[in-house]
């Protein structure tokens, strides 16, 4: 799997994978809360932010979304990967200590690990 920046040819595999894991977790399409899927050049580029796409055989198989919020402040969503793909280690793991390292380098506590996810927070 190859990560690379979003462009728009690749919109509908991005939603395909999106809405496929979110049905996977028995969420449905909300027009509202999903709004940034019609146009993710708004919501994310146009605003400082980025969107990745994790790329195998020539497909969209994840992705991944940070936008700028304020200043000192941005939000990370759109962390999507295709079931088949997940636990298979695709080359993650020094990706994944990166981003640990992170953030506890700009202050994120550990909080718990559970059913497989890692959650952080910090104080402000």
């Amino acid at each position: 799997m190859i990560i690379q920046m979003y462009d728009d040819s690749r919109m509908d595999e991005v939603r395909e994978v999106v809405l496929g894991v979110l049905l996977e977790h028995g969420f449905e399409y909300d027009r509202l809360k999903d709004a940034d899927l019609k146009d993710i050049n708004s919501y994310y580029l146009s605003k400082d932010g980025a969107f990745f796409v994790g790329i195998d055989n020539g497909r969209v198989v994840g992705t991944a979304g940070v936008r700028k919020l304020e200043e000192n402040m941005c939000e990370i969503r759109r962390i999507y990967l295709k079931k088949e793909y997940r636990g298979k280690g695709n080359k993650t793991d020094p990706a994944l200590k990166k981003a640990i390292n992170m953030y506890l380098k700009h202050g994120f506590s550990f909080v718990m690990k559970k059913d497989g996810y890692m959650y952080f927070e910090k104080r402000f």
